[in-house]
């Protein structure tokens, strides 16, 4: 027996090195931590459970038979985070550059298909280089095995890729499938065909930051929802988000203990609104100030800055936040916003979070690059997203609501539960100065005419008064009081229930 335990710990501690000790330094010489390292700092303490530590590939072609190193180049288990159960991998790239076979793949589907059974998230730890070529079509077949547990996966437990090292290729079709994807800086990179072959095919130059970094993909592209400065951060970041997450769409998010107290008065939110109507101010206040703690989780912070989504507490329980920011672009809704904004919302629905909706929006951005970009198709999508959103849903509207932008942000007529809007709201077709401009076009050369006629109109529908007498607006509250009227909202609505006509699935403008 005692020879059986010292051969099992001689193994496991083989398997622990991955590709040996000189790979490994070479990883950390990067300023990368190892794939176990990272599965330490993500779980909490002692909790992990490795499966599959020892299998190895089955390749005998290119030389492949002479080398079989334990676990096969990514590391397989669950854990938990704060004591809630989740599944992970965690790829090793000091095994073949953590490139994928048919047994890597094997092990990845494994704690996927666990996952599901399961009722708890998955989260992968990508550092990979993509497809093993010496397996050729096993491990493309591979691939495909785990892209479709992705599929059969989304909507059912949370997903959750981080990309702490270059992938290419297949290694990023998995990840963009899943509900969050976040990057290291300046160490991970995300691309179809790297830096060499896009100068080969198109003759463009670019390096791997430019074409797939961080910065490329939290800015521009919109394929990543975040960036930290380095493998520490990353875990931490991922921990705290599981922490605002449901273990799977057959459970409630979580409740936490907060310290805040829920009728907490707000005086300086009464005069945050400025005088003139032009004037931005910072939406992430109001949201701030209205979350337990002023804690607030965001979501996509650097693309389409028009718009905010993130998740804050209130009375401790997970909400999502949607909130146009009128800083940048005054609030307009675009393609980028639209889009970023209407997957949001579907997550959120897919999994039981209730949606604080903080609307001060003037309409749709006019221009030849969005009508030729397709943003009726992708205003729909938010339109869409928030008409089939069966959970509870609150709307704050604080000043501007015009045109169809107004019924697009979780308007009542989008099955809004609870609608409030402050004193200083606008609910209208559109602004004073366009709607005189087409009503009383006879008088365009009268200067005091325009000006009694933009004044008349202004008292009339420049307020919430309108949209209140019709029953659109449920209440006109006071700023001050927003935190506790939204929190006794979601209070009210908590063992709402609505379903959807039967359907296999619906048909969004994609």
């Amino acid at each position: 027996m005692v020879d059986v335990i010292a051969e099992l710990e001689k193994r496991r501690s083989e398997a622990a090195l991955g590709g040996g000790q000189r790979r490994i330094d070479s990883q950390h010489a990067k300023g990368k931590l190892t794939a176990r390292e990272r599965i330490e700092l993500l779980l909490d303490e002692g909790s992990f459970e490795e499966y599959d530590m020892f299998v190895t590939h089955r390749c005998t072609d290119f030389g492949m038979e002479q080398e079989h190193v334990p676990g096969d180049g990514v590391v397989t288990g669950w854990g938990t985070v704060n004591g809630r159960q989740v599944y992970v991998f965690s790829q090793d790239f000091t095994v073949y550059g953590g490139s994928l076979s048919a047994t890597h793949a094997q092990k990845i589907c494994k704690v996927q298909e666990m996952a599901v059974r399961n009722g708890a998230p998955i989260i992968g730890l990508n550092d990979s280089g993509g497809a093993r070529i010496q397996e050729g079509v096993d491990s493309l077949g591979g691939y495909a095995d785990v892209f479709q547990n992705n599929i059969m996966a989304s909507g059912v437990v949370p997903q959750i890729s981080v990309i702490m090292g270059p992938c290419a290729g297949g290694a990023v079709y998995s990840p963009a499938m899943t509900d969050f994807i976040f990057m290291v800086r300046d160490s991970s990179y995300m691309f179809v065909t790297g830096p060499d072959v896009v100068k080969t095919v198109t003759n463009e130059v670019v390096t791997a930051e430019e074409l797939g970094g961080a910065s490329t993909h939290t800015k521009k592209s919109s394929v990543a929802d975040g960036s930290f400065e380095n493998d520490v951060e990353a875990m931490q970041e991922v921990r705290r988000l599981v922490d605002f997450l449901p273990l799977s769409n057959r459970e409630k998010p979580p409740v936490r203990p907060f310290f805040d107290e829920v009728g907490r008065i707000e005086e300086s939110l009464d005069t945050m609104i400025p005088d003139n109507a032009n004037t931005p101010y910072d939406m992430k206040e109001l949201i701030l100030k209205i979350a337990d703690e002023h804690d607030f989780y965001e979501i996509q912070e650097d693309y389409a800055k028009n718009i905010i989504t993130g998740f804050i507490r209130m009375e401790g329980q997970t909400v999502g936040v949607v909130a146009n920011q009128p800083m940048v672009l005054a609030g307009c809704l675009d393609i980028d916003s639209s889009r970023k904004a209407a997957r949001f919302v579907r997550f959120c629905d897919a999994f039981e979070i209730p949606i604080l909706t903080l609307v001060d929006v003037p309409g749709f951005l006019p221009g030849t690059s969005q009508e030729y970009g397709g943003v009726i198709k992708h205003g729909a999508k938010l339109l869409f997203a928030y008409g089939e959103a069966t959970v509870p849903k609150v709307t704050v509207i604080t000043r501007k609501a015009y045109g169809g932008a107004y019924d697009v942000m979780a308007s009542k007529h989008l099955r809004g539960d609870v609608n409030y809007a402050w004193p200083t709201a606008e609910i209208a077709v559109m602004g004073a100065k366009g709607a005189v401009e087409i009503i009383h076009r006879a008088d365009l050369g009268d200067a005091d005419k325009i000006a009694a006629h933009t004044k008349d109109y202004e008292d009339r529908f420049a307020n919430p008064f309108v949209a209140a007498e019709r029953g659109f607006i449920d209440e006109v509250i006071r700023p001050q009081s927003t935190r506790r009227r939204v929190a006794r909202a979601f209070a009210a609505l908590r063992n709402k229930k609505l379903t959807n006509p039967w359907k296999k699935h619906d048909n969004i403008p994609l």
